[in-house]
């Protein structure tokens, strides 16, 4: 696994590569941390276009980016989720948090039981 970072104006966006799981993680959320805490981008975006599997340690790499990037007064969003990664995040309940560029992730959390 890796991480891509892209800047552009004051927007920071992190293309993640490959799996995300607890060994993996570590690396990604240091890098992407460093850069918040050094330039404190006003939107951080996470791309997940990259990554074909995740377990919990994804929604943890995604939540600790939520609280870091508020503690700065600023917004994430996550993009580009595959389809096999929406129904994880639905029943984390993180698509309540508004961050997920599709809408319909927030829509079908609410009506899924």
């Amino acid at each position: 696994m890796g991480v891509k970072l892209l800047v552009q104006g004051s927007t920071l966006t992190a293309f993640i590569e490959g799996d995300i799981d607890h060994h993996s993680a570590k690396e990604t959320r240091e890098a992407i941390d460093y850069y918040i805490e050094k330039n404190t981008p006003k939107l951080l975006q996470l791309d997940f276009s990259g990554v074909p599997f995740m377990d919990s340690s994804g929604i943890g790499l995604i939540m600790g980016r939520f609280k870091l990037i508020n503690s700065f007064k600023g917004k994430l969003k996550v993009i580009n989720v595959p389809k096999n990664l929406e129904r994880m995040i639905k029943l984390s309940g993180l698509s309540a948090l508004g961050i997920f560029e599709k809408e319909d992730v927030k829509i079908n959390a609410r009506n899924s039981k």
